[in-house]
């Protein structure tokens, strides 16, 4: 498990886009899992910076709402095409979004997961965290060998997302989610945490026992695992890792290149 600390949110834009941007060299037709939410969004404006050829990426995204009308501003499948794929110049048909609209949304849950396997499994995954210690919508309780699904949302993960809709009402109760055992079948994940709220859950995920009370800790578990998060993020994690010796760790500090 590596770790850059670095001293901004700005920061971890900068740097979780430099290490996209050496997949994206190495293997121009790389698959890549695609997340949202406040953390993961700067990765975005930063890798566009970049100016790769980004014609033959596939993507993936984690997750989506179920019910919301298509073309609804908050949907993932619209923050996706507006935050990544016109801001890449992705090949619209080459990402991929959970069909939250679907009559069936168990069947489409299946069917992404079927799709993910089709492409060859994703290459990197792009996660965030919640406060709760979801990854993308597996909410405390996910089997750690969970499969894309039907996901209900604990009303503290709406309100979180609250913000983003007119009103709290407005948030749908339930997603489609890449299953915790999807996500681990990635080659790569890539965790991108800033912000003191995190602090405490990030050091819980990373030093804790993995548990299903906190999905991500199931990060533990893979072979591959790259955080970059903001000093007030990580300001419980380098200690508590290093002393606790729970991972072979790299801690780098500093600025872009550092």
């Amino acid at each position: 498990m590596e770790f850059f600390v670095v001293p901004d949110a700005a920061t971890t834009g900068a740097i979780t886009a430099g290490i996209l941007a050496a997949v994206i060299r190495s293997k121009p037709e790389a698959v890549l899992g695609l997340a949202t939410g406040g953390s993961p969004l700067p990765v975005y404006a930063a890798l566009a910076a970049h100016r790769l050829d980004m014609s033959g990426i596939r993507g993936f995204a984690l997750d989506e709402y179920v019910g919301l009308p298509a073309g609804h501003p908050q949907s993932y499948d619209e923050v996706i095409r507006r935050e990544v794929t016109e801001r890449l110049h992705l090949d619209p048909a080459k990402v991929s979004v959970p069909a939250g609209g679907a009559a069936d949304p168990g069947r489409a849950a299946a069917d992404y997961d079927a799709a993910i396997a089709r492409a060859g499994g994703i290459d990197v995954q792009i996660l965030g965290i919640g406060h709760n210690g979801h990854v993308a919508f597996n909410e405390p309780g996910s089997a750690l060998d969970s499969r894309t699904r039907v996901q209900a949302l604990t009303d503290r993960t709406r309100q979180a997302n609250a913000r983003y809709f007119s009103s709290p009402d407005d948030v749908p109760g339930r997603c489609i989610t890449q299953g915790l055992g999807t996500i681990l079948e990635a080659r790569q994940l890539l965790l991108v945490v800033s912000g003191a709220d995190k602090a405490d859950i990030l050091h819980a995920a990373l030093s804790g026992p993995v548990t299903t009370d906190c999905p991500a800790s199931v990060l533990q578990l893979h072979p591959h695992v790259t955080v970059v998060a903001d000093e007030a993020a990580a300001a419980r994690l380098g200690s508590a890792l290093i002393a606790a010796g729970t991972a072979p760790a790299t801690v780098r500090t500093g600025a872009v290149g550092a």
